[in-house]
């Protein structure tokens, strides 16, 4: 079901980045790789942002920067109007209140440890002092897995995919976060299984006020359950906005290419030409012009700029959040 979103409310932000940069060595001393270049972003509480593009664009390093798993080069970082930890310290403070879901359920999970197990890592790596076998059991009730007692004793081969996954999803909710970030969380699931995932991820925001950052290269789910869209591209947002804004009314020709190809698409697919994005070689200009069907159609009007000026940022009009 589509998440009602009334776009007069901003609470403030819960996660935000601003002029993120991540950068690594090249390899052989070749040049080194831009997979995030200047990223501006926010989720706030209880929200769901999807974050979409091609695979290689930066999404997932991006999401683990945010994690604190990947060090940035540049840029800050902020989680509920503080400045992310850096000690050991506090990023394990800041780990508690924020978790990962990562895309393979079969790899996330250790084939010899029971559910209990895997759900009651994360109290146990942070000393949890409650009842642990309640925390657990309302994990994986909250996750969808009732009565939460007939799978306890159970291993990952004796469960499905969707089971499985929603016991990863148990394991993060088991410390009562306040964010997920979730990495592709349904791109391993049978179509129908995936419904229930994402039907899952909307019931937490309704009932537990949980926020959530979903990477994927899924236009489709980022429609179904997200609030608001962010398009990256070789390590840069291009278009950001509601996801009504940003999917019914597309301003940047990649987000168009994107939409064109989906099933339901009313335009004719746009092919696009050119390389695919390559982080360590990322030029002046807009870096979306050497496969810009724009650019394509109209190369002289177009060309110099296109190429050689950091083109301005334009807001949609009578809609400033929605920007390209």
């Amino acid at each position: 079901m589509k998440p009602e979103v009334n776009p007069e409310v901003r609470p403030e932000p819960l996660l935000s980045a601003n002029g993120l940069h991540v950068r690594f060595p090249g390899r052989r001393g070749g040049p080194e790789v831009r997979a995030v270049d200047g990223v501006d972003l926010t989720v706030t509480t209880g929200e769901i942002v999807a974050l979409v593009g091609e695979s290689g664009c930066g999404k997932s390093t991006l999401a683990r920067a945010l994690l604190g798993l990947v060090p940035a080069t540049a840029g800050r970082i902020d989680f509920a109007g503080a400045p992310l930890a850096t000690t050991a310290r506090g990023l394990k403070s800041f780990r508690r209140r924020v978790q990962l879901v990562l895309q393979d359920p079969s790899g996330s999970l250790n084939p010899r440890h029971t559910v209990y197990d895997a759900v009651s890592e994360g109290l146990r790596i942070h000393r949890y002092d409650g009842d642990e076998r309640a925390a657990v059991c309302r994990a994986l009730s909250s996750a969808g897995l009732r009565p939460p007692e007939r799978f306890l004793l159970r291993r990952p081969h004796e469960l499905s995919g969707g089971q499985r996954q929603r016991v990863v999803i148990a394991g993060a909710l088991a410390l009562e976060p306040e964010l997920i970030v979730a990495d592709e969380p349904v791109a391993s699931l049978d179509a129908s299984v995936r419904g229930e995932i994402l039907a899952l991820l909307l019931r937490l925001r309704a009932e537990l006020g949980l926020a959530a950052l979903v990477v994927t290269h899924d236009l489709g789910l980022a429609w179904n359950i997200a609030d608001r869209v962010a398009v990256m591209y070789l390590g840069r947002i291009v278009e950001y906005g509601t996801v009504e804004e940003v999917l019914t009314a597309p301003r940047h020709p990649y987000t168009q290419a994107l939409l064109s190809v989906l099933p339901e698409a009313k335009t004719p697919a746009v092919v696009l030409g050119g390389e695919p994005p390559d982080p360590t070689r990322v030029g002046d200009g807009c870096r979306f012009h050497e496969r810009c069907p724009l650019l394509a159609a109209d190369p002289t009007m177009r060309a110099s700029r296109c190429r050689q000026q950091a083109l301005p940022i334009l807001t949609g009009p009578g809609a400033a959040c929605h920007w390209v």
